[in-house]
């Protein structure tokens, strides 16, 4: 646990092996071998790690320390939420796909879970707290299914805007990517394809465990032939309907 709790804090830090290396009076190499635990550490260094990361000795040996940058988000409208962050105290983007959605319904308050998540990186995102979702189903076409959506952590349900696309958690529903159209008279939310062939539904506030807002999203197809074929399916299926209503009027 040592040695990976002195390259931990050591990132944290920002410092190089040669700067910490400095600091405690050793050479690098020597300083390389403790964080791969290959040399012990003399107490004297121990005392010194101690008082340059201000961590108890106790807890340099025996506790995982990246550990204790598994936040605990709360508010008053919505349940928990778990989150990590990386060696430059920076929000990390999990990704839930299809595999996890299971788990992530019964373990999206448990920093544990939420560690063990995988990351993606997204550049020049702008300051919050982020997390991916794999969408399946045809429900939101164009945005097909084995899309990633990023999305960004709604903190307030009165923080939701008419119209936008959430992707919302819920034990009732499960993982779900759609417009909403909030009703806060009734205190629910109308989730609505951008399918039109699948009907808006409802959900009350209190069945919503969290509620993540689009920011972007990552697709592995071509989305002009994808909207291209979705067009000409609708045109076909117009003129079935087209064809049935003119044999009904001529019989």
């Amino acid at each position: 646990m040592l040695g990976a709790n002195i390259k931990y804090l050591r990132n944290k830090f920002k410092f190089s092996q040669q700067d910490l290396a400095d600091k405690l009076g050793v050479p690098r190499s020597s300083l390389s071998d403790y964080e791969r635990g290959h040399t012990q550490v003399s107490i004297e260094n121990l005392i010194k790690l101690s008082d340059i990361f201000d961590v108890k000795i106790d807890n340099l040996l025996r506790s995982n320390l990246s550990h204790r940058d598994l936040e605990i988000l709360r508010n008053k409208d919505l349940r928990v939420l778990a989150i990590s962050v990386d060696a430059e105290n920076n929000s990390n983007i999990e990704l839930v796909d299809t595999k996890a959605e299971a788990g992530y319904l019964e373990s999206y308050a448990d920093p544990e879970y939420i560690k063990d998540l995988p990351k993606i990186a997204f550049p020049n995102i702008p300051q919050g707290t982020y997390r991916g979702f794999e969408i399946h189903g045809d429900s939101m076409l164009p945005m097909e299914s084995g899309t990633i959506v990023v999305c960004a952590y709604v903190e307030h349900i009165h923080d939701i805007k008419k119209d936008r696309t959430y992707v919302v958690i819920s034990k009732s529903e499960g993982v779900v990517y759609k417009r909403v159209r909030p009703d806060f008279m009734s205190q629910k939310l109308v989730l609505v394809s951008d399918n039109d062939t699948y009907l808006p539904y409802e959900l009350p506030f209190n069945e919503i465990d969290e509620i993540w807002q689009y920011y972007a999203h990552l697709s592995f197809s071509d989305v002009k032939y994808r909207f291209n074929n979705m067009l000409e399916e609708k045109l076909q299926d117009i003129q079935k309907k087209l064809t049935e209503v003119h044999q009904v009027i001529t019989k």
